[in-house]
């Protein structure tokens, strides 16, 4: 039993060390391809997302009904800066709160399935607590899911929006107003800006105030470069300066808020790996020794005296 449990801890204490060692973005598989990649067709991975998603609410929906109405409020912020608010696009999947909240339900059931099943197998005190871990778990790994969607999604704005705001400032310069401009470059390029500024274009074409269009997309899009940007834009249109010139002073600091932000993850990355070594990953290796040990140990009756 104590080599069971030391062999575990050894084996998830690995995993986790490798999971913050290795970022998610450089792990290329061959099943991860982006939609760009792959000719514009969904990736298997966003349909495999998309039906684990849509068959999680289903379930929660039929397992408390009730789950559809309680919701935060801040949940739906969420779900707008993960890029899953709004109508369906493509295969990824469109949420609001209360969908969210009955994955969540589903999850928490199908957690505590999982941890009573690994419990009755586990030896002693470690059964009891993979069957307390496995609802918590469950509970939050939509929230993980979310969070990590929300990540993905700003890192993608800020490699984006240098080259779609000269993009822009050409096409501004070609003579179109902003809502135009801003149909134009979208309908024409990929991405979230793309997607977003197509949103912003046929909402003023409907008769939408561009202000307030403007403001709903900065709410989508929690992205401090994003926000600046709407800052200056506003600012330039309020005083009658030229836009041209605004964008392309955007531009240049959206580029170098990127340089920044790249040379501060470098900054960071030493230190993190070395807390993932020396915390995580030494102890795991220590940890197999030590459950071979004890097996050796218990299998020979213990220590032979001289």
């Amino acid at each position: 039993m104590i080599a069971t449990m030391l062999a575990f801890l050894a084996a998830a204490l690995a995993a986790a060390g490798l999971a913050l060692a290795v970022p998610a973005e450089t792990i290329k598989l061959p099943w991860t391809h982006s939609r760009s990649q792959q000719g514009g067709r969904t990736a298997p991975r966003t349909r495999l997302g998309t039906a684990a998603v849509r068959a999680l609410a289903s379930l929660g929906r039929g397992l408390a009904p009730a789950a559809r109405v309680a919701a935060p409020r801040e949940l739906e912020a969420r779900i707008a800066a993960a890029g899953l608010a709004g109508p369906s696009r493509g295969a990824l999947p469109r949420l609001d709160a209360r969908e969210l909240m009955a994955v969540k339900v589903a999850a928490t059931v199908l957690g505590a399935a999982g941890g009573l099943v690994l419990g009755a197998t586990a030896p002693g005190r470690l059964g009891v607590a993979l069957a307390v871990a496995g609802p918590v778990g469950g509970f939050l790994a939509p929230d993980l899911w979310l969070a990590r969607r929300a990540r993905d999604r700003a890192r993608r704005i800020r490699q984006e929006l240098p080259g779609m705001l000269d993009l822009l400032r050409v096409t501004i310069e070609a003579g179109l107003s902003l809502p135009a401009a801003l149909t134009a470059v979208g309908e024409r390029t990929r991405g979230e800006l793309g997607a977003e500024w197509r949103v912003v274009g046929g909402e003023v074409a409907l008769g939408l105030p561009l202000a307030s269009s403007l403001d709903a997309m900065a709410r989508r899009m929690p992205v401090p470069e994003i926000t600046a940007m709407l800052g200056a834009l506003e600012r330039t249109i309020r005083h009658g300066a030229p836009l041209a010139n605004a964008l392309a002073a955007q531009a240049r600091d959206a580029r170098a808020a990127r340089r920044r932000r790249i040379r501060e993850e470098a900054a960071r990355a030493g230190p993190k790996i070395q807390l993932v070594v020396a915390l995580l990953l030494v102890p795991s290796v220590l940890l197999m020794v030590a459950a071979a040990l004890a097996g050796a140990l218990l299998e020979g009756g213990g220590l032979p005296i001289g």
